[in-house]
């Protein structure tokens, strides 16, 4: 057993951890899985097909929603190759580099989720509050700016972080905790001054996730405060109704990150079970659940999907 930690400890490569206590059956948990996956390339391909293809749906309303199924491919294909090659017995380890670069698109990626996540309750909140105004505020020009800004303010602001793990230590054992990578896994196996990382790591929370959080919460404090301004009850309701789907991947992003979060700050005591539970929830509910929210909640998505698949069934 000694040795085994020695060569773990003394590599370069680390072990990736399926479902503790289940391995005798990971070839019949890569099955549902490998659907997961499925479904989740699936669906949001359909979504970027259905809003690329119907020029009804080309509203600034539905770029934002393109931009977060976009996002969710791009989260399927940085952790697909781990999670499906750990279950089905292909992949055992990773090398440091991939592992840090596959941390770096993870984060990266679940920061771009949030910002997409508060760009769209700004156009809620534009649609809603300043209507007469939303095709001028919202133009395709300035809406391919904010996704541009999105990008490297997702990106950019990671950078620091993950760049140190490379110049860290590793003298624990190199078990990970997940069939993927993340910035406090690697942290949890380091000996050197985490100080830094753990630091600039809670800045990050702070100034991505948590003011997201805030800034959506305000939007619809001030929907609200329009909406229940309005007369008729009628309106009312339509108005609100544009924005369920959107609470809907607000909730579905948010409820598995702070989990997660709690999990891994908190929940050292916990089964490696609830770990493992805890990651693939974040990694895979969000991209899962937004294209089947968007399709059964909006509208127009719902009728050009029914349209789609009516014309494959002829």
């Amino acid at each position: 057993m000694s040795t085994l930690s020695d060569s773990h400890i003394n590599s370069s490569t680390f072990v990736l951890t399926g479902v503790p206590g289940l391995e005798v059956y990971s070839l019949w948990l890569a099955i549902p899985f490998s659907s997961i996956y499925a479904m989740v390339f699936l669906g949001n391909c359909m979504i970027l097909h259905v809003i690329r293809t119907e020029p009804s749906l080309h509203q600034p309303m539905f770029y934002f929603l393109a931009m977060l199924a976009f996002t969710d491919l791009c989260m399927w294909l940085s952790t697909v190759h781990t999670v499906l090659g750990v279950l089905w017995g292909f992949m055992q380890k990773i090398s440091l580099d991939f592992c840090i670069a596959q941390s770096y698109f993870i984060h990266g990626l679940s920061s771009m989720e949030s910002s997409v996540l508060l760009a769209m309750a700004f156009d809620r909140y534009i649609a809603i509050c300043n209507p007469l105004r939303y095709s001028s505020i919202l133009s395709n020009d300035k809406i391919m700016k904010i996704g541009v800004a999105i990008l490297c303010r997702s990106f950019s602001l990671i950078s620091p972080a993950i760049i140190r793990l490379k110049f860290l230590s590793y003298c624990r054992p190199h078990v990970l905790s997940h069939s993927f990578c993340l910035h406090q896994d690697l942290l949890r196996l380091a000996c050197s001054d985490i100080r830094f990382n753990s630091i600039y790591a809670l800045f990050l929370v702070i100034m991505n996730l948590l003011l997201d959080a805030v800034l959506i919460i305000i939007s619809y404090i001030m929907i609200l405060h329009t909406v229940l301004a309005i007369a008729s009850r009628e309106e009312r309701m339509k108005s609100l109704q544009t924005c369920v789907s959107h609470i809907c991947a607000v909730l579905v992003f948010y409820i598995p990150i702070i989990g997660l979060t709690m999990v891994h700050r908190f929940g050292k005591h916990l089964s490696p079970l609830v770990h493992i539970l805890m990651g693939n929830v974040y990694i895979l509910f969000p991209p899962l659940m937004n294209p089947i929210i968007y399709s059964i909640k909006t509208q127009q998505i719902r009728r050009r999907v029914q349209r789609l698949f009516s014309l494959k069934a002829v």
